[in-house]
């Protein structure tokens, strides 16, 4: 798309039609599934306040968390990863390939093996621990070069600290014999998620949607140049801290959710970039709708393409990411902007 493509639609018409074609995948992945269920019934699990049997029952207690749990997860990760493109000026980064993800999982694999009976607000809070740690490991290493660190050297890095981390998760589940319980959890999906999971994780999202959409302006300028930001008066120091504690909420509410999920954060700023070109603050919100219509899909897809039976949505995810992270990496970074 080009420069006076974008110019000549207002950014507020497109973000509204982000709304209604996430609002149309919503709905659509309430009706899909393995049990038959009608738009009437979806209607009525959505407007009528009387207890109800039936498809009804699923709507509302199986269908209804898990895609708001979509919706939510999917935002999240694709903010988180444009936070942390614009932040490091690194069109290779995304929380998954990163450490963040990695980080989060070995801290909760840790925390259900020694504290077996932690609640879920102690799971998440361990999540966001193992997700900034997985981060300070990363940008540490690859920036212990001289000269600080490239994009790829934080990318090889990442790879290096994602397996380093996942084989410590997987180590303590072998040692505590909890292999089953912490596969389980890091596999990636959102089967099996519950009102009480969101109201402990929503809260975490939204409260990083609103500090990434605040702070999209100084975002920016710092994608921009560090130098360009401290002339125009901008405390890098403490913008760069506050959206690290961004990203490491977003990423670490989501692992908490839906386990280990790459691709996301990297592949959908690049789109949102090709519709509203390369400020923050429209990329930011864009992204958020962008992203929940993609794990929506994306969910969707592994509940119906094999009902049913169900296909791990990290497996979709990956088979749709994996192609535009090659072509990313094919155009040099620059993605379709």
């Amino acid at each position: 798309m080009t420069i006076e493509t974008q110019r000549s639609i207002p950014f507020v018409y497109k973000l509204i039609m982000g709304m209604l074609l996430c609002a149309g995948m919503f709905m659509t992945s309430l009706l899909l599934g393995a049990a038959d269920i009608s738009a009437k019934d979806v209607w009525l699990a959505l407007t009528s306040t009387t207890a109800a049997g039936g498809p009804i029952s699923i709507i509302r207690e199986i269908r209804l968390p898990r895609e708001i749990g979509a919706f939510f997860v999917g935002a999240a990760l694709a903010v988180a990863g444009a936070v942390m493109q614009g932040m490091t000026r690194n069109p290779l980064a995304d929380p998954g390939l990163l450490g963040l993800t990695a980080g989060a999982n070995a801290a909760l694999a840790l925390t259900i093996a020694l504290l077996p009976s932690a609640n879920y607000i102690l799971i998440t809070i361990a999540c966001f621990i193992g997700a900034a740690i997985g981060t300070v490991l990363v940008f540490g290493i690859g920036s212990l070069k001289k000269g600080g660190f490239s994009p790829f050297r934080i990318v090889l890095a990442g790879a290096a600290i994602s397996a380093f981390l996942y084989a410590i998760a997987q180590g303590i589940g072998i040692y505590f014999k909890i292999s089953k319980d912490v596969s389980m959890w890091t596999a990636g999906g959102l089967v099996g998620t519950s009102w009480s999971q969101l109201q402990v994780i929503v809260p975490f999202i939204l409260v990083g949607l609103l500090l990434s959409a605040l702070l999209s302006r100084q975002l920016t300028i710092l994608s921009l140049s560090e130098e360009v930001a401290v002339g125009l008066g901008q405390r890098t120091a403490r913008v760069k801290a506050i959206l690290f504690l961004v990203v490491i909420l977003l990423a670490g509410a989501s692992v908490a959710l839906v386990g280990n999920m790459v691709f996301i954060g990297l592949v959908v700023p690049h789109i949102v970039r090709a519709f509203v070109g390369t400020d923050y603050r429209y990329i930011i919100p864009m992204s958020a709708v962008v992203g929940a219509i993609f794990m929506l899909f994306a969910d969707t897809v592994g509940r119906t393409i094999h009902s049913p039976y169900e296909t791990s949505v990290t497996a979709i995810v990956a088979i749709i990411g994996l192609p535009f992270f090659l072509f990313i990496v094919q155009k040099g970074g620059k993605g379709f902007s």
